[in-house]
């Protein structure tokens, strides 16, 4: 089996933002950037998948050079090679774009990525390249089994999970509890340093730019109300928070 898991690169969860040239870019001294975390649990569903079934994982990155540790921390987790499109990802389609033009080229059976990217939050690249492939896309996959070119996968929907069966090639957007994270050993960072790494130019143009970032605005004060008045916490919420 061939499986292309797409991963991105973004700032630890924990980082502090902010934002320079008049809050038109993103500030990235001091970050610590990471795997995405979904895209962590696709990784680890395909290497899980590769020692049961055979075949090979490629992992491929949408983005500039500061993104090769996260993909050499791919190559050491259990992936065989790698493959880095050399240009910002700044938009969800023009990432698309460059996802699609790389599986079309080499025929993956199954190409997998997070629900969505922790950064913009858009959840949409799945669909789109699924459109683009015009093949079949679904998300968000909490488990996934292959027999043969057959899958059978298990998603959320609102108010339940849903059992899907589908034929292969598929793209599909993970999340946990699809695996179990997986940590590089001292034997995969050492194995890592030597797998292959392909960087390409892209394709296209991207279709948007960013006007301006904002922060989200500071948590205003907390009232507390006593549990016998359930009145005044009536009326707080139709006259100030203006809920009811």
């Amino acid at each position: 089996m061939k499986i292309l898991v797409c991963i991105s690169s973004v700032p630890d969860t924990t980082s502090k933002i902010s934002f320079t040239d008049g809050d038109t870019q993103f500030n990235k001294t001091g970050i610590q950037y990471i795997i995405g975390p979904y895209d962590d649990y696709a990784l680890a569903r395909a290497v899980e998948l590769k020692e049961s079934l055979g075949g090979t994982v490629t992992v491929l990155n949408v983005g500039l050079a500061d993104a090769e540790p996260q993909i050499r921390k791919a190559l050491a987790i259990g992936a065989d090679d790698a493959i880095r499109v050399d240009v910002e990802p700044t938009d969800s389609y023009f990432v698309a774009e460059q996802i699609a033009r790389i599986a079309k080229a080499e025929n993956y059976d199954l190409i997998l990525m997070g629900r969505e990217t922790t950064d913009y939050n858009s959840g949409v690249v799945h669909g789109i390249v699924g459109e683009l492939l015009g093949v079949a896309s679904f998300s968000p996959v909490m488990e996934l089994s292959i027999e043969g070119n057959h899958a059978k996968m298990t998603r959320e929907i609102e108010g339940g999970k849903e059992k899907l069966e589908a034929s292969l090639p598929l793209v599909l957007g993970c999340q946990e509890p699809i695996a179990e994270w997986k940590i590089p050993n001292m034997r995969g960072i050492m194995t890592a340093r030597t797998k292959p790494l392909k960087v390409v130019a892209p394709s296209g143009e991207s279709l948007t730019s960013i006007d301006k970032y904002n922060l989200p605005p500071a948590k205003g004060a907390v009232k507390m109300i006593p549990a016998e008045d359930a009145g005044q916490l009536i009326r707080l919420l139709q006259t100030e928070a203006k809920v009811l």
